[in-house]
């Protein structure tokens, strides 16, 4: 009984972690960035050792880190740190642009290396598909990065920077868990059932 009550205790704590590691770094860049009346050189020194020690803690339990968040974490603190030498915010800004469109190259030369849809290699785990659900779901993921990463350039370019900052997180992740949910109906498509 023990066993399970610990076992379970685990579960939750990692998943509480897990949580934490993904999203505690962003709550603490808006805690600084509000706090300190909008401004990103105070904001982005607690983002970038947040993020770092994120990544620490997934190494730790994990012992390994996902490919997508030590990319982000190597870009946050290059640019967040290019940001602060420079006193100019275009490097954080132009941030999710690079992510973006690097999502988007690594599609669709990728493919090319491991002759076959990257997505396939990184999901092939967890969803059967045909090899023509892989190829479509690619390609609308290739042109959903390229969009996001258009999308990015018009806001940042055209908006203050509180509304970038917001857009960042209230308008990109919603986009994002949106454009994930319809591809649910290609995903139920071109399922393999085993």
């Amino acid at each position: 009984m023990l066993n399970f009550i610990y076992v379970n205790i685990f579960f939750v704590n990692k998943s509480l972690i897990k949580f934490l590691t993904d999203f505690g770094p962003l709550i603490i860049f808006f805690y600084y960035y509000y706090d300190s009346d909008k401004d990103l050189k105070i904001a982005i020194p607690p983002f970038i050792i947040a993020t770092i020690i994120a990544l620490i803690i997934m190494w730790m339990l994990e012992k390994k880190i996902p490919k997508v968040p030590l990319i982000s974490g190597i870009l946050i603190t290059l640019f967040g740190g290019l940001t602060i030498y420079f006193d100019n915010p275009v490097f954080i800004y132009i941030k999710p642009t690079i992510i973006n469109i690097l999502f988007g190259l690594s599609l669709i030369f990728g493919r090319y290396f491991t002759k076959e849809p990257v997505l396939k290699k990184i999901m092939g785990g967890s969803i059967s598909l045909s090899d023509t659900g892989w190829e479509i779901l690619n390609k609308r993921w290739i042109y959903f990065f390229f969009g996001l990463a258009v999308l990015n350039e018009l806001v940042w370019r055209t908006q203050t920077e509180e509304f970038w900052v917001n857009f960042k997180v209230w308008g990109l992740l919603p986009i994002t868990f949106i454009f994930t949910a319809f591809q649910i109906s290609l995903i139920n498509k071109y399922k393999i059932n085993e």
